[in-house]
């Protein structure tokens, strides 16, 4: 085997295994995201003015972090090491969650995890990116997806199955064995990243560390505005809870009608990927903003618990077009020097736009009508597909 032939293996294996952390990232996380709210509460006795501080610190550090990952792996001209000490942090994070006594632990675990959360993300884009061909990057995120939100699907299952078996103990005896369990989990990653992922030498070179706004021009620019223009639509989908409990839907059904959306979203990843790569990134894109809108549509006109059901399943046809396919598109349109940097403002706008995309919809849901979010959620699909059409923005 000459040495182009072993580049191509190394970059095909990086894939795989990309996708294999961030399964088992994934499972270790949703592990203990639905038991998090309970322990806070009935095990810790804290108040909810300080779940929501802790919870809305992690959400702003991993914000935060995704931009600074960003720069930092593209001025060091690294991204295996920061990938390999985000992992490390969130799972050093989660498994001295066992051991927490107190708020201010609690506090310092959850941030610890948020800063490995955010420091991860871009740089694992990056690498996808800088291991797939431009031909088949499409496939790549959308098996990366796929992996990823398998392991949300999985990771809720096996909490409920610990739940059960454990069922002699006390509540905080169950909940800290999770924790431990999700944060050993959690360290699979770090072996995989050690021994798996490659990065060549010279892949990447080294700038000088200063923040490049040129990045802001052209293509991108255009994508990030559109984007934007989508996400101030896209609320929390804590919303659609809200709403399929205002129809009618029992609680002891919506963790079951999420998982069935996690299954659609994992299944359709990879078709919907490879699609991207046949008819181009951007009309994937648009077909799964026009999913969006007519399942906001729907969810504005439900009535029944049954159509609950139906719109989790489109809604997980959303997402499988949409996450990973627009990752791809963002390293089509970026040069490979500045894609941690692109990476990590396209994730990072996401995540902030949440705040005032949520406060948008928790207004129009308590000053006009329950269904009004979600009009305007679909009225904000249907103009970015109209922006994206106009301003032609794949290459």
């Amino acid at each position: 085997m000459d040495n182009k032939e072993r580049q191509n293996k190394s970059t095909v294996n990086n894939i795989k295994t990309l996708g294999w952390v961030a399964f088992f990232g994934g499972l270790s996380q949703d592990m203990i995201q639905p038991i998090l709210p309970t322990f806070y509460t009935q095990i810790l006795g804290l108040s909810k003015e300080t779940v929501g501080l802790i919870e809305g610190s992690v959400t702003t550090i991993v914000s935060i972090m995704r931009i600074v990952s960003g720069i930092i792996s593209d001025k060091l001209g690294k991204r295996k090491s920061i990938v390999f000490i985000g992992y490390l942090f969130s799972a050093i994070g989660r498994i001295f969650l066992s051991l927490t006594n107190g708020a201010a632990m609690t506090f310092g675990l959850r941030f610890t995890d948020g800063i490995g959360k955010g420091l991860k993300d871009a740089p694992r884009d990056a690498l996808v990116a800088k291991s797939s061909e431009m031909k088949n990057m499409g496939y790549s995120f959308g098996f990366q997806r796929m992996l990823d939100t398998l392991g949300s699907f999985i990771g809720p299952l096996i909490t409920t199955g610990l739940m059960v078996l454990l069922a002699k103990y006390i509540d905080e005896t169950k909940y800290r064995i999770i924790f431990l369990v999700a944060g050993l989990i959690g360290f699979i990653t770090i072996l995989l990243i050690g021994l798996f992922v490659v990065e060549r030498k010279g892949d990447n070179v080294s700038t000088p560390f200063k923040f490049d706004f040129t990045i802001f021009k052209g293509k991108f620019l255009l994508f990030f505005i559109v984007m934007l223009i989508f996400t101030l639509g896209n609320s929390s989908d804590a919303f659609l809870i809200l709403r399929a409990r205002n129809v009618g839907v029992s609680s002891a059904m919506i963790p079951i009608i999420i998982a069935m959306f996690n299954l659609f979203y994992a299944l359709l990843s990879v078709p919907s990927g490879i699609l991207s790569d046949k008819i181009g990134r951007v009309n994937v894109i648009k077909i799964g903003w026009l999913i969006y809108a007519v399942t906001y549509l729907g969810f504005a006109l439900a009535r029944v618990p049954w159509h609950i059901w139906i719109l989790y399943a489109i809604y997980g046809i959303y997402y499988s077009t949409t996450e990973g396919v627009a990752k791809s598109l963002v390293a089509h349109l970026v040069d490979e020097n500045n894609r941690g940097t692109a990476f990590g403002l396209y994730n990072a706008s996401i995540g902030i736009l949440a705040l005032p995309a949520s406060f948008i919809a928790g207004y129009l849901w308590d000053k006009v009508a329950p269904s009004a979010p979600f009009y305007f959620g679909a009225g904000c699909s249907i103009l970015a597909v109209i922006f994206i059409t106009i301003f032609r923005i794949e290459k």
